[in-house]
């Protein structure tokens, strides 16, 4: 990493009070170059923490485009942060209208030239994305990073029409503790808690939304932007990463944005910002590519952004299993349209004699974090133990095979109960019998006609289904074997249906495999600049005696059958900031289910975020739990917040709700 210290421009940074057409006042946080003519503006919008959260990554990048001369805008949501108001809900248009509003006023800016960009990673992508569907006409370009485009089947609530376990309920308890934190009344001043208490008055948790829609309803559609894709006017850079759950949101704006205004790129990386050095790498100059972007369409330059191919795409040599790589050995190939020329459809048909699948319940326990961050314990280990819970095909591989896409699968199963799941898993399996996961993919059978409608099975019918598998870019050497593993559970990424431990039966004749096989040459000679940041915020980490908790714990209770899985999904810990802040957090999911019983289910997420300034004695703390358990009818679940200030307790609230399983 080099870290930039000279640039074209000299800057400065300010604090702003962004107003929204009805007075509530948004906190902003403005890098500007030291230029007497306006230039254009970059937007990062999301209801993150721009005074303590994000703040380490802000740091890294804006000041870094402020010095090439724009200006680089970081602005909190309504009722997060020290921005006025109260949050809306995760899926309020009243976010997104909000933030075409600040598009508008930092168009009318003296210091701005009218023309607006919008960038983010993950949820800020996202908006980026959904703010550009309202085609605010400042806003000529974005770059969105490891976001979503279908908020249903593609950002941790449903996977194939099944409910999420463990995406879901970490990101939901997540949101309700991050809008239960305080403004800081270093930047919102004396009425800091008078604006806290009200906001803690609107608070309700998330989960029960998400889960009380089961099928991909009007509420889902309006979230996302994969209804119309052509309600996106600006240029849009899609970025993602092959170990990231969103991936395949680039493949889809590829294909359905007009080429004259899209590129994609997919790395071998988690859900971060790719210059961040986090593994897998490798790392690329990220802030380069996106100011060659800015340039083309914010400025008006033939920087050469539109003369790469339409997807840069990574294809990661064969790999041992492992829960993290620092680096993943490979190739980058362009491609010149998506669906790609080079690319071909292989179909492996499966052989053998019918037989029955019914994995254990705990089958799953070795899927590595649904969200990968860069983390030790982050990726999939060796699949063998899944593969043995699953009924496993293998194609041996003759020669080395590029795979690039989606690959998908059509299966004959006959099914003795009205619900049920299925899951697919690609491994690349070694001459040794090490088996390294290369994707999968899900389908609830309730949602094979389409995840608009539940379609129980009629017991003891055969169909075939249908799906397709996340997006991947692999290459198979020659000697290893290409291994279909399917299984009927998947916990805890998928929580199991009523019955489910019946499985099903399936019938290799008329079933296969289908592999987006690419052409081995290598494609363009795509290259990149080294990662190059501003420099860092200097935000401390205090060591500590204690012994840190397994990132992913599995203990089996032999006697009861009963397997548990205690996952740390925040490793910051505590955080001392230049501006004399503390912040201290911690959580623990835990995630529990008896082998032969789908119905015994259960989660649990507790956390905690410490909010501190030892100078002036201000200390808040905001603690959460979450709990969900299923009977074959109902969901249940029960949630706590519990905010104090200076030790005393300032709002206490539970929540449980019960929730019809419709067709999760």
């Amino acid at each position: 990493m080099h870290i930039r210290t000279s640039f074209p421009h000299e800057t400065a940074h300010e604090d702003l009070r962004i107003p929204l057409p009805d007075g509530t006042l948004l906190h902003a946080r403005a890098w500007r170059p030291l230029t007497d003519e306006p230039v254009p503006a970059l937007l990062e919008y999301l209801p993150g923490r721009l005074s303590d959260a994000t703040a380490p990554r802000d740091r890294q990048r804006h000041p870094w485009y402020a010095g090439h001369g724009y200006v680089s805008v970081r602005v909190d949501a309504r009722g997060h942060g020290n921005s006025e108001g109260v949050p809306a809900d995760g899926h309020s248009v009243t976010e997104y209208s909000d933030g075409a509003g600040v598009v508008t006023w930092l168009a009318a800016q003296p210091w701005c030239d009218g023309k607006v960009g919008m960038f983010g990673v993950s949820r800020g992508g996202f908006d980026s994305l959904r703010i550009a569907a309202l085609a605010p006409e400042p806003l000529k370009a974005v770059v969105t990073v490891c976001s979503t485009d279908d908020r249903y089947d593609n950002d941790g609530h449903y996977m194939g029409g099944s409910v999420l376990a463990a995406g879901m309920h970490t990101r939901a308890v997540g949101h309700l503790s991050s809008v239960c934190l305080p403004p800081d009344p270093l930047y919102a001043g004396k009425a800091w808690r008078e604006q806290w208490l009200g906001r803690l008055e609107s608070v309700e948790p998330f989960l029960p939304t998400w889960l009380d829609r089961q099928l991909r309803d009007e509420h889902w559609r309006r979230a996302g932007v994969r209804e119309d894709y052509g309600a996106i006017r600006a240029a849009v850079l899609a970025v993602g990463g092959w170990h990231d759950p969103h991936r395949d949101t680039v493949l889809r704006l590829v294909e359905h944005l007009p080429p004259d205004r899209v590129r994609g790129l997919i790395g071998p990386w988690s859900h971060q910002y790719p210059d961040r050095g986090l593994p897998p790498g490798p790392a690329i100059g990220f802030l380069q590519e996106t100011l060659r972007w800015w340039d083309q369409w914010l400025k008006g330059a033939d920087s050469g952004a539109m003369a790469e191919p339409l997807l840069r795409a990574y294809v990661s040599d064969s790999h041992p299993p492992a829960t993290r790589y620092e680096t993943l050995p490979g190739r980058w190939v362009g491609e010149p349209s998506w669906p790609s020329p080079h690319v071909t459809t292989v179909r492996y048909a499966l052989r053998g004699a019918p037989l029955p699948v019914r994995s254990p319940q705990h089958t799953g326990v070795d899927a590595g974090r649904f969200l990968p961050l860069g983390e030790e314990a982050d990726l999939p280990p060796d699949q063998r133990e899944e593969d043995a819970r699953s009924a496993c095909f293998d194609f041996e591989v003759g020669e080395e095979t590029w795979v690039l896409g989606r690959p998908g699968v059509r299966l004959r199963l006959t099914c003795e109960v009205p619900r049920g799941q299925v899951i697919a898993r690609v491994c690349d399996v070694a001459p040794d019998g090490a088996s390294t996961l290369v994707t999968r993919g899900v389908l609830n059978l309730s949602a094979r006609q389409g995840p608009e409608r539940a379609a129980p099975w009629t017991p003891g019918a055969t169909e075939e289904v249908a799906f397709e598998l996340q997006g991947i870019g692999h290459a198979f050497p020659a000697g290893h074997r290409i291994r279909l593993a399917v299984s009927s559970a998947y916990w805890p990424w998928i929580w199991p249906q009523p019955g489910s431990a019946a499985g099903f039966a399936l019938d290799p004749a008329g079933s296969f495999l289908e592999l987006p096989v690419r052409g081995r040459e290598s494609g363009g000679g795509v290259t990149f600049e080294e990662p190059e940041q501003a420099e860092p915020l200097g935000v401390n980490s205090p060591a500590t005696l204690d012994e840190p908790r397994p990132q992913r714990l599995v203990v089996r209770d032999v006697a009861k059958g009963e397997w548990r899985l205690e996952a740390d999904p925040c490793r910051d810990g505590t955080r001392m900031y230049p501006d004399g802040l503390e912040t201290t957090e911690e959580a623990l999911e835990t995630y529990t289910i008896s082998e032969s019983d789908p119905l015994s289910a259960r989660t649990r997420c507790d956390w905690s975020i410490r909010l501190h300034r030892p100078e002036t004695a201000w200390d808040t703390t905001v603690r959460t739990r979450s709990e969900i358990t299923c009977d074959a009818a109902e969901f249940v679940t029960s949630e706590e917040a519990v905010c104090t200030a200076g030790g005393e307790v300032v709002f206490h609230r539970t929540w449980e709700t019960r929730i019809p399983r419709t067709s999760g």
